[in-house]
């Protein structure tokens, strides 16, 4: 049977700021296609990877905004063109009445189309990938924290990442194979 082809190389570590050390020393060595998993958030990480939001908060401003055009649109058609009602001596256009709805209908938009948005950038679920294989993986849910050299970065060279990975002092080193 043949091997699975080689996504890359895992390191361990105990400590989130071991970790941060290794990934600001891995991106100062060049390497630029790297994958970090931790059992929390870590901002300082993600500016040591330079990740930043760029598209996801123009997805949420989008979508609200349409959304509350839609919303407003429905209400004025409803009330002004459709079926036009005088109530009491009211205008039919009475945009004051037309705004609280739209602002709900605006953050929910805006909230599920951030949830797709996230789903579709980040290609989940994924129930399978192949760091998941690595041994010890497991408790990068409690108390691990990993970063991955992937083979698709232009300085990897297995023997190359092994001794980059190995020069920062980590718990254990492994290869990552599968699709």
């Amino acid at each position: 049977m043949r091997e699975a082809p080689l996504h890359g190389v895992a390191a361990e570590f105990r400590h989130p700021d071991a970790l941060t050390g290794a990934v600001e020393a891995l991106k100062a060595a060049g390497y630029r296609r790297l994958d970090v998993y931790t059992p929390f958030p870590m901002r300082d990480l993600a500016h040591a990877l330079g990740w930043q939001a760029r598209i996801l908060p123009w997805i949420a401003a989008g979508a609200g905004l349409a959304g509350a055009a839609v919303q407003y649109g429905g209400q004025y058609w409803m009330n002004a063109v459709d079926l036009p009602l005088n109530v009491g001596g009211r205008p039919l256009h009475a945009w004051p009445a037309f705004v609280p709805a739209s602002v709900i209908v605006a953050i929910l938009w805006a909230g599920a189309a951030t949830l797709l948005a996230m789903l579709a950038i980040l290609r989940l679920p994924r129930l399978d990938h192949p760091v998941f294989s690595v041994p010890g993986f497991a408790r990068v849910s409690q108390d691990r924290f990993f970063v991955v050299i992937r083979a698709d970065d232009p300085l990897f060279a297995a023997g190359g990442a092994r001794e980059a990975l190995a020069a920062l002092g980590p718990d254990r080193i492994e290869e990552v194979r599968g699709a």
